[in-house]
């Protein structure tokens, strides 16, 4: 299967409304970190997610918010019952960008990790694995870049790159779920399968690349594509977003370029 034929999506029904295609929750954000979140709530609403809800620590981070995209549905968490009510309404969880390491993040990604939802785990959410503060979810995508896979396997960045596949493999053995190591040729990871996504440009390595994924990830998740499949097209729409982003040059490039992009290579 080529990169193009990833993603051949069917026409969405003329009678179509937005309870079709599923409610987002991206959760993160602790004070200071409000950018990353945002970004991967900007992700899902791109990819054709119904609604997304943000819930961060800041409402520094809710102004932000809205100001770029007042579609989403952003809001400040300070308790776990706050944040129970958003989960109720929810169709897929992502936890992580932003999320930080102090008590905030712990409690509200713990309180992630016990829903039944399908879920996007990211980020501070896998640092907080690495270091034992929390157990790794069941029924969910794991999003690591090679730093938060070293940690993971308490290894170093270097033999993670020495043998990505191998890497991805005992990741997936570890955590159960589905695992996307990022960087060149991302891997994605299921339980009988490997899939090596061809397409991205070294502009792409710069800050926000890996939340923006989230979102897409779980916004496929939320229109019904299993979590395997959602992670496949997931990392291929963002590779083909991003170099169309690049046509002009690679060096400067930043996620947000992508946002625009992710619309004609969602439909073409």
């Amino acid at each position: 299967m080529s990169q193009s034929e990833l993603h051949s999506f069917a026409p969405r029904a003329r009678s179509a409304h937005k309870g079709d295609f599923g409610v987002v929750l991206v959760v993160g954000g602790a004070q200071g970190f409000g950018g990353a979140v945002i970004l991967s709530a900007e992700g899902a609403m791109r990819t054709g997610a119904g609604r997304v809800a943000l819930a961060t620590g800041a409402e520094s981070h809710v102004v932000a918010s809205l100001s770029r995209m007042p579609e989403i549905m952003a809001q400040c968490v300070n308790s776990t019952t706050e944040l129970i009510a958003l989960i109720e309404k929810a169709t897929v969880l992502v936890v992580g960008p932003g999320l930080g390491l102090e008590r905030w993040g712990v409690e509200v990604a713990r309180e992630i990790f016990k829903s039944d939802l399908p879920k996007v785990v990211d980020a501070d959410a896998l640092n907080l694995i690495a270091m034992g503060r929390l157990t790794a979810p069941s029924k969910a995508v794991f999003t690591p870049h090679p730093g938060e896979a070293a940690r993971l396997l308490d290894t170093s960045v270097s033999e993670i790159e020495k043998d990505r596949r191998a890497a991805v493999c005992e990741l997936q053995k570890r955590l159960k779920g589905v695992v996307v190591l990022k960087g060149a040729n991302t891997l994605v990871a299921g339980d009988s399968e490997i899939f090596t996504c061809q397409a991205g440009n070294p502009g792409m390595a710069s800050a926000g690349m890996g939340d923006l994924l989230s979102g897409i990830i779980a916004a496929l998740m939320a229109q019904g594509f299993s979590a395997f499949e959602a992670a496949k097209l997931g990392v291929s729409l963002h590779a083909e977003a991003g170099d169309l982003a690049a046509a002009d040059g690679e060096r400067g490039l930043i996620a947000s370029d992508l946002l625009m992009h992710l619309k004609p290579v969602l439909n073409r």
